[in-house]
């Protein structure tokens, strides 16, 4: 109801995970070339943490958007509260793999001549998995079984796992250890600091048809970053609700007073300890460097308005 007020094409503050949104700061890029080198070389299981809300969902279906543009096969489990059975039956259904049969083995049988097929026509299979400290050990031993379908030199299947903090310490338990091990990339996504959250702030606009200059004032950002704490989630929360209370006030310009109405609205606690601002660094995975070109450019096609099929040439 705001965006005619705001000569907004789209709302540019939806929680949803759409990649087009993705706003590529450091520490994301970086994660982006940990996945993609990850992936490409074949490493076998990825790791990928962060705090919740910081991004890791929206960050998984801009890779799965660069896979498929180079026509990997995908599996995608967002829903894990699954049984060893369930996780079959998703992973197969996902790679569209028929298999009648509900046995263990008839399942691992066609699983693997299906990746050896694909490996020696040069193509990847990638099976991702979010939320992903909701597995129960039985599953996450299960996926560590996948990453048995190898050949003499390389894995079949890559596996991204994804997850909150609390994954990393279900994975120090003990009898995981040799899951641990076998995990060869490890990356994260982090808080943004008081200057990416006004560049997000300003990119999501800019992304939504915004054109008349800034919509929110310096204060209004640094009271967003002092409530936020730099959470991507938490700073779309508060930017959506306090458009809607400027227009409501028929103000062109959201100030600190709309942040504070809307952080008091939704009860968040303005004296908890700020995060660490992350410092400025550049991205040192230069051996990467075309695939996170690859994928700046995946992204840029998917903000265009008449966006180019999916499906391009050439295999990863």
């Amino acid at each position: 109801m705001y965006k005619k007020f705001f000569g907004l094409r789209e709302s540019p503050f939806k929680v949803n995970p759409d990649p087009r949104y993705l706003f590529l700061t450091p520490g994301i890029q970086e994660a982006l070339a940990s996945l993609a080198y990850g992936i490409r070389g074949r490493r076998g299981i990825i790791l990928l943490t962060g705090e919740v809300g910081t991004g890791k969902t929206t960050l998984l279906n801009m890779v799965l958007d660069w896979l498929r543009q180079n026509r990997a096969a995908t599996a995608f489990i967002f829903n894990t509260h699954l049984t060893t059975s369930e996780l079959f039956e998703c992973l197969m259904a996902d790679l569209g793999i028929p298999c009648e049969s509900h046995s263990k083995s008839e399942i691992l049988m066609r699983l693997n001549r299906w990746l050896l097929d694909r490996y020696s026509s040069g193509q990847t299979a990638v099976l991702i998995v979010d939320e992903a400290q909701s597995l129960s050990d039985e599953v996450l031993e299960e996926i560590r079984f996948l990453t048995n379908l190898e050949t003499s030199t390389e894995k079949l299947l890559q596996v991204v796992l994804s997850g909150q903090p609390e994954l990393e310490e279900k994975l120090r338990q003990p009898h995981l250890r040799q899951l641990r091990q076998r995990i060869t990339v490890r990356c994260k996504t982090s808080p943004l600091s008081v200057e990416e959250t006004q560049g997000y702030i300003a990119e999501r606009l800019r992304i939504a048809g915004a054109s008349n200059g800034p919509l929110f004032s310096p204060e209004a950002v640094e009271s967003i970053y002092r409530h936020a704490r730099g959470i991507p989630r938490v700073i779309n929360v508060l930017c959506e609700h306090a458009l809607i209370n400027c227009f409501a006030d028929q103000q062109k310009t959201v100030t600190p007073e709309h942040i504070e109405g809307v952080a008091r609205e939704f009860e968040m606690d303005i004296n908890t300890v700020r995060t660490t601002p992350l410092s400025a660094h550049q991205d040192n995975l230069t051996s990467v460097e075309k695939v996170l070109r690859d994928l700046s450019s995946v992204l840029e096609r998917m903000r265009q308005p008449a966006s180019l099929p999916v499906g391009s040439e050439g295999k990863l």
